[in-house]
């Protein structure tokens, strides 16, 4: 709906919708006016700055949203704002689900902290997008607006970045090299941390944080992965192979490591797991 020229505003699905993820409401304001939230707000709340600036308190703190940049609020978390500079555009989103928190929770998202991002990132038109959408379309259960919301989340947790970490956009650019490495030489079992971190011209305590920021393991942890789906794929793939020269092919240094390590990853020894195909 159309508040005025420069404000639109859809309410979405309502809240006793039993879908894990929906979108509230979303919106455009070209001209932000002060809101103060003494008990919070009941949802999720996205806010992010189209153009111009704004001032954001919360906590006793206070965070200049400007250029490329948003935050995400819990449910009831007192907060207000206010326009810093002669203009102020903002999208926001409200959003909630049976789901809602452990989803925030398991991208990692539930840390409130002023949130930035590239100026070529999708993030930035993607609530603009969405919002495009909605008012062009009639998606009465909501079930777009839930793809949607998901969708917008994922980009947060690959292109938001806070404080001085990286986005993981960035951070997979730059572990790329090594990635190309690990998928050529999977298969030799003498490829420890130091060589890896050589590839990648950083220490082996930060490539640690890089894997741990992507892929939320460290960069050995990773390879052992990595080595794992190309043993499944042997196993699936032929049945010639026996245990013991899938192991060798894969990079594992013995037959008894390979099996011990795939039960407990996978929950059954590489034999069972070539049975089930």
């Amino acid at each position: 709906m159309l508040i005025s020229p420069g404000h639109q505003r859809y309410f979405m699905t309502p809240r006793d919708q039993p879908l894990p993820l929906y979108i509230e409401s979303i919106g455009y304001n070209g001209s932000q006016e002060k809101v103060s939230r003494p008990a919070g707000y009941p949802c999720y709340h996205w806010l992010q700055t189209v153009k111009g600036a704004g001032e954001f308190k919360l906590s006793g703190a206070s965070i200049t949203i400007g250029a490329a940049s948003g935050i995400l609020l819990p449910p009831n978390l007192p907060h207000e704002y206010v326009r810093a500079q002669s203009e102020w555009e903002t999208i926001y989103i409200t959003f909630g689900g049976s789901q809602c928190a452990a989803i925030v929770d398991s991208l990692g998202l539930n840390e409130t902290a002023l949130r930035q991002w590239d100026g070529n990132s999708p993030l930035g038109d993607y609530a603009q997008q969405v919002l495009d959408s909605i008012g062009s379309d009639q998606d009465l259960s909501g079930l777009e607006a839930s793809a949607d919301m998901y969708r917008f989340l994922i980009l947060l947790k690959k292109h938001g970045m806070t404080g001085n970490r990286f986005s993981i956009s960035h951070a997979v650019t730059r572990l790329a090299p090594l990635l190309a490495f690990m998928e050529q030489h999977y298969s030799d079992p003498g490829i420890g941390l130091e060589q890896m971190a050589s590839i990648t011209g950083i220490s082996s305590r930060y490539l640690n944080t890089l894997f741990k920021q992507s892929f939320g393991i460290t960069a050995y942890s990773y390879f052992i992965l990595l080595r794992l789906r190309k043993a499944k794929e042997m196993l699936t793939g032929s049945t010639d192979l026996t245990i013991k020269e899938t192991a060798a092919r894969a990079g594992f240094r013995d037959a008894s490591h390979f099996v011990a390590t795939f039960r407990r990853t996978e929950g059954v020894t590489p034999e069972q797991f070539r049975n089930l195909y």
